[in-house]
């Protein structure tokens, strides 16, 4: 019995070892197949965005290209303040190429002189540089988007949902950015001395004796509902494609049979 546990010892394999390499070894093959599944979708995303969109794929895409165009002349944002001073509260509306303020324009003077009281610079639309060519970014996303209706071929789609999802992400962060140099670059000669803060996003924010609501406009929902439509549009081509080779397939079985 001794020489026997001294045999297992030097080149036997112990009942713990089985266990543990049991239990490692699932795992391993379900992380091979999980890499293999990967590896075999990379290998077929060429053909699926080589296929067709449908005819009710295409009228997505008119429509999609129809929002983005009509987006240029709404307002996307609008931040609306509200204090004890100012009971109906004061409006400012951000447009694709302007900047808008409630009360004919004299909103954005109020806001303006209480900027200088804490210290904040005025808020003037030649600072904001990106409203001079995001009209013509849009105006060019729905070429883009027109041009997938006309070629339809699922890979211009994404193409052009590709590049408008980084321009939305990118307009949003630069819209936060400069909410925050506002915000954070405070005169200290200022009659009111407050803490830098960051203005709300979306949503709403107290500050000092203000609060400020700042939300998404109609031409946001426009520009939302594009995006909905170039990816019902992806969805319905790759679908289609699905639908069309699943016959062939049975044809060909079928066929086969027949010949034996």
């Amino acid at each position: 019995m001794r020489d026997a546990r001294k045999g297992e010892g030097r080149g036997g394999v112990s009942a713990s070892s089985l266990f543990r390499a049991s239990a490692v070894l699932p795992s391993r093959i379900h992380a091979s197949m999980c890499l293999a599944a990967m590896f075999d979708f990379i290998d077929r995303i060429p053909k699926l965005i080589d296929r067709r969109v449908p005819g009710r794929g295409r009228l997505l895409l008119v429509v999609g290209a129809a929002l983005l165009g009509a987006a240029i002349f709404l307002p996307l944002w609008q931040i609306h303040l509200v204090a004890p001073q100012y009971q109906e509260g004061l409006d400012l509306y951000i447009h694709s190429y302007k900047l808008e303020a409630g009360n004919e324009g004299q909103d954005l003077k109020e806001i303006n002189g209480l900027n200088h009281y804490i210290g904040m610079a005025p808020i003037k639309e030649e600072d904001f540089a990106e409203m001079t060519f995001i009209p013509f970014l849009l105006g060019g996303f729905s070429l883009l988007a027109l041009r997938g209706a006309f070629f339809g071929t699922v890979k211009s789609v994404v193409d052009t949902l590709v590049l408008f999802v980084y321009f939305g992400a990118f307009s949003m962060w630069r819209f936060y950015h400069q909410l925050y140099t506002y915000a954070h670059n405070l005169d200290p000669r200022a009659p009111m001395d407050i803490e830098p803060f960051t203005p709300i996003l979306i949503g709403w924010k107290k500050i000092a004796n203000f609060t400020q609501y700042s939300y998404p406009r109609e031409g946001s929902a426009l520009l939302l509902g594009a995006v909905v439509c170039f990816g019902t549009a992806i969805w319905m081509g790759v679908r289609s494609g699905r639908e069309t080779a699943a016959p062939d397939a049975d044809e060909r079985s079928d066929a086969e049979a027949m010949s034996a």
